[in-house]
């Protein structure tokens, strides 16, 4: 039986969409993902662009809110940062809840070239993050 994961961050358009997408690419079939956030910002264009590099395709994915999924029983509720696992909605399932909290690229500064390479590291440490974890718990 599939698991069905659900990640969580603050809007859900950078760090939750990556690891979305890395999630998706790791498990396979053994799992289902989701990725939410408190609020929705739509998905970042650079995190988009980002993931491309590494040759998975966001494009098509949507900004949720997590009030989307109250009636899906997750096995996994994943939170990205500190500010969703505060404000996180108490989930009524059996999930088992894990936290990482990464930085968001979104808050880069800089030059271009400097924006780019924060979102490389952020996701580079999302794409070891979400194969420790499929490899841990799939």
């Amino acid at each position: 039986m599939e698991k069905k994961i659900l990640v969580l961050c603050t809007g859900n358009s950078c760090r939750s969409q990556i690891a979305e997408g890395y999630l998706r690419h790791f498990a396979g079939d053994k799992a289902e993902i989701y990725s939410a956030g408190v609020e929705t910002h739509g998905v970042n264009p650079r995190a988009i662009e980002t993931m491309k590099e590494d040759d998975i395709d966001i494009s098509s994915h949507t900004s949720n809110n997590v009030d989307e999924y109250r009636d899906i029983n997750f096995d996994y509720v994943i939170t990205v940062c500190d500010n969703a696992r505060e404000r996180c909605p108490y989930f009524p399932t059996k999930a088992k809840k894990f936290h990482h909290n990464f930085p968001d690229p979104a808050k880069a500064q800089g030059t271009e070239e400097e924006i780019t390479a924060e979102f490389r590291r952020v996701r580079n440490m999302i794409k070891e993050y979400s194969q420790q974890f499929t490899n841990e718990n799939l």
